[in-house]
Order: C-alpha cells, then sequence, then structure tokens
C-alpha cells in the first residue's frame, strides 16, 4: 500500500485528514482503517470501482456517516458529533437535488437561509455573483427542469459555494452526462476550484477524469486507499498490480528473474544508477530496468512483476520483443487500440497505423515499471 507515499511536510494541520477511519455496516467494512491527508487547496480525487469505498468515505467527511472507528479531522481539530451543517461544507451530489419549486436563483441563495453570504455582500449579490462565476449569469429567474443536465450540475455547484464553505464535496457529479460534456464541464470546474481557492475532495469511477482534474489521486480498493500520489506518478509508477490495471489500459507481465546487470550510471535528470534485470516471462525473456531502491534486493530466482503501458510498446522495436498476432482494433481517432494475441494472453499497444495478422512488439528497459519484486 502507498497511501501518502507523495505527502509533503507541512506545518500546517491538513484542511481534512482521516485517522485511521473505519466505516462498518454489520460484518462488512465499507471503509477500512483508512487514513489521509488533504491539503488547503488542494483539488484531492477518490477514484475506484464500484463498491470500493469512495462515497462512503466522502459521506463520513460530509458528516452524512458517522465512522465506526478512527477520527475524522478538520484543520487539526475532530468533527465527531458535529452535523453536516455546521461542518461547514458544500456537497454536490450525483443528482444535484435541486428544488423543482424553486427558481435557479432561489435554488443557489438556499443555504443563505441559514449563513450569511461571504465577504458583506447581499444575498441578491451573491446569487448573482455566483451565476456569473458557473457562467449562467441570466438564469436566475429559470425553472431548474428546463435546464440541461449540464447546466443544472451548474447550478448545484453554485448552491454549494453561496455560503462560501471551507471544503467541497463532489460526488459523481457528472456520472448522468455524456461524455462530451463531462470533458467540457470537468475543465469548468476545475477553473473555479483553482479560482475560488477552494479544498475539494471529488469522487468518481472515471479514471480519465480523476487523471485529468486532479492534483493528487486515492486509488481505492476494498474500502482502503491502494496508492495516493499525484496523477502523473499514479498512471507512470503504479504501486499495485491493481493500479496498474485499473488507471487506463497497461500490460502486466510476471516472471522469474535469471540475470541481473552490473548497475550503470541513469541517464537524463534522475541521479542514481540503474540494472537491468533479464525476466523470464513464458518462456521469453524480457529485459527490465530497476532502479536503485529496486535493484539491490532482486537476485537470479526471484519473481519480478512489471508493468509495460500501450504507448511504449512499439511495432518492430525495443530491447524486449514479442510475437504475437492482431485479435481486435479500435480506431479511437488519433489512435487505434489494438488487442494482441501473446500466446493466449491479451496485449494492448496503440499505433497510427492499421494493424492485421502477426506483428512484432518491443520495449526498452526503461519502459518498464517494476510493480512488486519477492523471492517467492
Amino acid at each position: 500500500m502507498d497511501s501518502e507515499r507523495d505527502a509533503e511536510p507541512s506545518r500546517a494541520a491538513p484542511a481534512v485528514e482521516l485517522d485511521g477511519v473505519t466505516k462498518r455496516y454489520g460484518d462488512t467494512a465499507a471503509v477500512d482503517d483508512v487514513s489521509l491527508r488533504v491539503r488547503e487547496g488542494e483539488f484531492f480525487t477518490l477514484v475506484g470501482p464500484s463498491g470500493c469505498g469512495k462515497t462512503t468515505t466522502l459521506r463520513l467527511i460530509a458528516g452524512f456517516e458517522e465512522p465506526t472507528a478512527g477520527t475524522v479531522r478538520f484543520a487539526g481539530d475532530s468533527v465527531a458529533g458535529v452535523p453536516p451543517e455546521d461542518r461547514d461544507v458544500g456537497v454536490v451530489f450525483q443528482n444535484y437535488a435541486l428544488f423543482p419549486h424553486m427558481t435557479v436563483g432561489e435554488n443557489v441563495g438556499y443555504g443563505l437561509n441559514f449563513a450569511d453570504p461571504p465577504d458583506g455582500v447581499s444575498r441578491e449579490e451573491r446569487v448573482a455573483e455566483l451565476l456569473e462565476l458557473v457562467d449562467l449569469p441570466d438564469a436566475a429567474d429559470r425553472d431548474p427542469e428546463s435546464l440541461s443536465g449540464g447546466q443544472r450540475q451548474r447550478v448545484a455547484m453554485a448552491r454549494a459555494l453561496a455560503p462560501g464553505p471551507d471544503l467541497l464535496l463532489l460526488d459523481e457529479p457528472m456520472s448522468a452526462l455524456d461524455a462530451q460534456l463531462r470533458e467540457r464541464l470537468r475543465v469548468q470546474v476545475r477553473t473555479i476550484q483553482s479560482e475560488l481557492g477552494i479544498t475539494t475532495v471529488y469522487v468518481t469511477h472515471d479514471q480519465e477524469e480523476a487523471l485529468a482534474i486532479s492534483d493528487r489521486v486515492a486509488v481505492m480498493r476494498d474500502g482502503t486507499p491502494e496508492q495516493v500520489a499525484p496523477p502523473r506518478t499514479v498512471y507512470r509508477e503504479p504501486s499495485s498490480r491493481f493500479v496498474a490495471a485499473f488507471v487506463g489500459d497497461n500490460n502486466v507481465f510476471a516472471g522469474r528473474v535469471v540475470d541481473v546487470d552490473e548497475p550503470v550510471a541513469r541517464d537524463g535528470e534522475r541521479e542514481g544508477t540503474t540494472r537491468i534485470a533479464a525476466v523470464d516471462v513464458d518462456g521469453e525473456t524480457l529485459r527490465v530496468a530497476i532502479d536503485d531502491a529496486t535493484a539491490y534486493g532482486v537476485t537470479p530466482g526471484d519473481r519480478l512483476t512489471f508493468c509495460v503501458r500501450p504507448e511504449y510498446l512499439r511495432i518492430g522495436d525495443g530491447a524486449s520483443r514479442l510475437r504475437a498476432t492482431v485479435a481486435s482494433a479500435e480506431f479511437l481517432g488519433e489512435t487505434t487500440r489494438v488487442t494482441l494475441d501473446w500466446g493466449g494472453r491479451d496485449l494492448v499497444v496503440r499505433t497510427r497505423d492499421p494493424l492485421s495478422g502477426e506483428v512484432v512488439v518491443g520495449f526498452d528497459p526503461a519502459d518498464a515499471h517494476v510493480i512488486a519484486a519477492d523471492d517467492g
């Protein structure tokens, strides 16, 4: 587990902290011993498959659920027993939950029935300001039912922001929208969050969405974070086989080390040395670069699991080469996603040129990422 390896030291308390938080329903742990820290002003995303505990984690932060064990803290202070309305949190739900008997302006201003607008502005000024922010300046008198799904999503966000909360929570707010609209709105959501500098926790099952908009991502599995890191790290350096397979396409290999070269100086900006391990994978010898931390614990006979992203598999090139047969191809516009049959297992490669029949694909040692090494 790699829950906080990319955390940066800070003297200030995190905006949100979960310390050993567990939530049980009977014998089932929906959230299992979760420890997370969300920094002030950060866009932090919980991503994972259905039933992994991401929405329950969000509800624990909001106060809609109380933990069975552990502590939730805001700015260093426990919020145990503090009801949702007193947590200074804005929430945008999956179904937006707009009031159909109110106008758009009345919906946006609803939270101001219980709290004064921030910065000493009037209620009307605050509503107008937020509708301008979400690009709906002329919608105050409209009926919510007359709006598109994307417009309703933006109204729900404006309503959540109206009282000026310290924390914004979004629970799959774009899951009901079509793909093209989701892409446009996720940019707008991130822009609004950046302009306001508001700490945000976002829940989604969409890996692409999580990578596109987040400062850091927590990949959830079975009620606990499998990896917490910036999007590029999660994509390029997955900490487990689950993360490697869940976040985007990946080719995962496992085999036994047959040889490890002497260390050589690492190229590029990273200091240190690297070694090349020769790994027997189903009778093929594949060469993998392993860094200092991993290399010196790896010896011939050990098992090694590593992955190679589809964009790093090249046709007819690379230090490690595999002969495979094209099983299917999907034209995606800029690239074609090709599934290859290699000895009864699938490999995925992305290429601009159409492929058919038998092909040779390869990769260089530095293009492989070691997930795990052991002597089992």
